[in-house]
């Protein structure tokens, strides 16, 4: 039984990885035959693992994500990466608690041996300076915008125009976009009793509920996000926007980890693990090298010198990996 075990929590560690398997890849891993991984298959099913079958010539079995929380297996490694990141998002950040209440879950379980480690880790996080009479907004209020707009339903909320004064009216909008500029959120939505574009600072906004019908989407003026954001900026905050390069890209990352550092860029979330940055360098290399430093999977949206610099950026640090002749002497 014990070996029956051992072999399910391995074989769910394959299938944690984001890839399908084929049953032949499956057994030659794990030593055994493709009927046995078939029956370890129903059996991590009937705990409730969302494990689908992937159809075409080779067949296979892929992970997926489901209606909740089934339990997850960690290696050593995984594990003290995600206690590292739990533990530095909650020295400063607007889901602290959250990320605090996580790591508490996560240190009950951790083994000793990697209890202690993380326990000598101790994290105080400097934030970057934010604009003036900037207030951080509330991750529930994030998320329910979020809600909104994936969903395509306007929104009511209670708008307060300034700092520290009181709600001015409710505003009936259709979102479109969150987006960061400057260490500050905003809203990018169509007010319906205004028959216009207009930007939210989200620190200033109160949602109610509920949502309201669904609606079309419009297209914005200037044809994107950054265009018609810039466009509403510029020149209010005595910063120039106007980069020789400036390239787009979408990141691998939620857009709340990349906002803080984002300088003068613009952050549009996408989803939950996935934004579009719009950044400006003065060469398409440094901006490239700048996008590099997020450690994420970057798809380059354009234009094509960004993409190229990329591609000069690689064969660079690939010779740079290369070690020279004469590396082995230590003089």
């Amino acid at each position: 039984m014990h070996k029956t075990s051992a072999r399910l929590l391995s074989l769910l560690s394959l299938l944690q990885t984001p890839r399908d398997w084929s049953g032949e890849d499956l057994a030659e891993r794990l030593g055994i035959t493709s009927r046995t991984v078939r029956r370890d298959i129903d059996r991590l099913r009937g705990l409730d693992y969302p494990i689908t079958t992937v159809r075409g010539p080779a067949g296979g079995y892929r992970l997926e994500a489901g209606s909740h929380l089934p339990p997850m297996l960690f290696d050593d490694e995984q594990a003290v990466a995600l206690a590292v990141a739990l533990r530095t998002v909650a020295a400063g950040a607007t889901v602290a608690e959250g990320a605090s209440r996580a790591l508490a879950t996560l240190g009950q379980v951790m083994p000793p041996r990697l209890r202690h480690r993380i326990d000598l880790l101790r994290v105080t996080a400097v934030q970057p300076q934010a604009a003036e009479g900037t207030q951080q907004p509330d991750a529930p209020v994030l998320l329910d915008l979020s809600r909104a707009i994936r969903a395509r339903e306007e929104l009511r909320f209670d708008y307060a125009p300034g700092p520290g004064t009181p709600a001015d009216d409710v505003r009936r909008v259709e979102p479109h976009h969150l987006v960061t500029r400057q260490q500050r959120w905003y809203l990018v939505a169509w007010d319906l009793h205004r028959e216009d574009w207009r930007t939210f600072r989200v620190d200033r906004i109160r949602p109610r509920t509920p949502t309201g019908p669904r609606f079309a989407p419009r297209d914005l003026p200037g044809g994107s996000v950054c265009a018609f954001v810039t466009s509403r900026f510029r020149g209010n905050d005595g910063t120039t926007t106007d980069w020789p390069c400036r390239g787009e890209v979408i990141l691998h990352l939620p857009a709340a980890d990349v906002a803080p550092f984002a300088r003068d860029g613009i952050v549009v979330e996408l989803g939950p693990h996935r934004c579009r940055l719009i950044l400006g360098s003065w060469s398409w290399t440094g901006l490239a090298a700048v996008l590099g430093r997020f450690d994420a999977e970057i798809e380059a949206v354009g234009p094509p010198p960004l993409a190229a610099a990329f591609g000069d950026l690689a064969a660079r640090y690939a010779r740079a990996a290369r070690p020279a002749s004469g590396a082995g002497d230590p003089r």
